[in-house]
């Protein structure tokens, strides 16, 4: 399916929708998630129209770099690097992604249990 410049993280990051931003450059945007599911909740996106894990092309690879990093500076600019946090990228329904534009889930603030569920 083509990629919706429609969708809510495109007008997150054209500015149309407001955001709690927490990061942003050139290349991507982190804000607070608004359903959070745990006490820190960032969403790390890219500013490129990718839908999925599924859609990167070898491109990309410079850019999901960047998106890891951010996630680096974020958990040392909120002081959870040390203690601990959880990075996830669900691809497609079946793993849980509602949004389809590439996004990392950004955890932290309690005790993360695995399997996750």
């Amino acid at each position: 399916m083509p990629y919706d410049d429609n969708g809510i993280f495109a007008k997150i990051i054209r500015k149309e929708i407001p955001a709690k931003i927490v990061h942003e450059t050139d290349t991507v945007l982190a804000f607070e998630d608004i359903n959070a599911k745990a006490p820190i909740h960032i969403l790390i996106v890219p500013k490129v129209p990718v839908e999925s894990v599924n859609d990167l092309q070898d491109d990309h690879a410079q850019i999901m770099g960047e998106v890891l990093l951010a996630a680096r500076d974020i958990a040392k600019q909120l002081n959870i690097d040390e203690k601990g946090y959880r990075l996830v990228i669900n691809t497609n329904s079946d793993a849980g992604q509602e949004i389809f534009h590439l996004h990392v889930h950004l955890l932290a603030g309690r005790k993360m249990t695995w399997p996750p569920g």
